[in-house]
């Protein structure tokens, strides 16, 4: 009896160890570029991944607006109405059980798309690279086509979220960029002149800062710095984060730099100096101090030269203008608020619901 249990409990171990996973060879005695070999697999799959994502994300697009230009004709040959969409949803919902997105009001989107955008190569450019909810939010909050594909590259272009673009678009960014008060066509080549007018803009918003009136230049920065995630996006792609508060000793004398960026488009080092009120000559006097302290002890030969931003609560345009004359160094000078009062134009209004209500509309399902 005894022996009986044994011979099963060594077939039970025998068993057990054929099904144990082996154990990989230590890391150290691996080959001395296996290391990079990993890596180069780890990049292609993370690649072939995205590839995949952005694949199938193009394939909803391109099938939503195949579907709604499929209703569109029906509807204008055929003069079907709004109950063969509610119909045409319970079918297909029945059909795909599995699928979300075929709720009467996205069918009722799929058309608006499809009207929006009669010509299919467009669709198949940039818009097939964002996602449906970034069209939906496309098409409530931008009439022009011209700028929704504006908005649509912005959006490919610097990755935003949907609500990042939504922000982007009611704050009028078309209209803030390349508009600082600046000398970068003096300062810089042709090439990095025309980057550096696109990178910058004016004004900037920081909706963040709360409603209390900020007054001393200190307390602004610490609100930015507070929310430093929020600050960068409003800079825009590209800005990496050095330091606040930057020591430089020269001559025994301290100085401070507000804030430091290196842009990694620019190659360059940003140095953004705040005011809490109006602007003054003087600041730009400071700003370009600062600017040569930094080229001098910081910049590495490989870098561009660097760039100073002044932000300020007030700017007059012509007095930004002269006392930018004469300077070498690339600066711009722009203004800061914490929300765009104005309405929103005309040609970024629409008659279609807010994104709020758009979500609320749609299946729980993700599209």
């Amino acid at each position: 009896m005894n022996q009986k249990k044994d011979q099963r409990k060594q077939r039970n171990l025998k068993s057990r160890e054929e099904v144990i996973m082996p154990v990989p060879v230590p890391e150290n005695q691996m080959p001395d570029n296996y290391s990079v070999f990993l890596g180069e697999i780890k990049n292609r799959i993370q690649q072939e991944r995205l590839k995949a994502l952005l694949s199938a994300n193009a394939a909803l697009v391109m099938m939503y607006w195949d579907i709604g230009n499929a209703i569109l004709q029906k509807q204008n040959s055929e003069g079907w109405g709004a109950k063969v969409i509610d119909r045409l949803s319970h079918d297909l919902k029945e059909i795909f059980p599995d699928m979300g997105g075929f709720s009467p009001r996205n069918l009722k989107y799929m058309r608006k798309f499809s009207e929006s955008w009669p010509d299919r190569e467009i669709v198949q450019g940039a818009l097939a690279q964002i996602t449906w909810y970034h069209n939906l939010a496309l098409l409530e909050k931008v009439k022009k086509p011209e700028l929704r594909l504006w908005y649509a590259g912005k959006t490919v272009e610097n990755g935003w979220s949907r609500n990042v673009l939504a922000f982007q678009i009611e704050t009028r960014l078309h209209e803030r960029v390349g508009q600082t008060t600046n000398n970068f066509e003096l300062a810089l080549p042709p090439a990095d002149s025309d980057m550096a007018n696109q990178v910058f803009k004016d004004p900037y918003v920081f909706d963040f800062l709360g409603t209390a009136d900020t007054r001393r230049e200190a307390e602004l920065e610490q609100k930015l710095i507070d929310h430093l995630e929020k600050f960068l996006i409003e800079l825009g792609q590209g800005f990496a984060f050095v330091g606040r508060q930057v020591h430089m000793e020269v001559e025994e004398e301290d100085f401070y730099i507000d804030l430091l960026f290196y842009h990694l488009k620019l190659r360059c080092y940003v140095v953004v100096e705040l005011k809490a009120g109006k602007f003054q000559a003087g600041h730009v006097s400071q700003l370009n101090m600062y600017m040569n302290i930094v080229d001098d002890l910081m910049r590495h030969p490989d870098d561009q030269k660097t760039i100073g931003l002044l932000l300020v609560k007030e700017k007059n345009q012509t007095l930004a203008k002269y006392a930018l004359a004469g300077y070498t160094n690339p600066i711009g000078v722009a203004e800061w608020e914490k929300q765009i009062t104005d309405s929103l134009p005309e040609d970024l209004k629409s008659s279609l619901p807010t994104i709020e209500e758009i979500e609320r509309e749609m299946e729980e399902k993700e599209i």
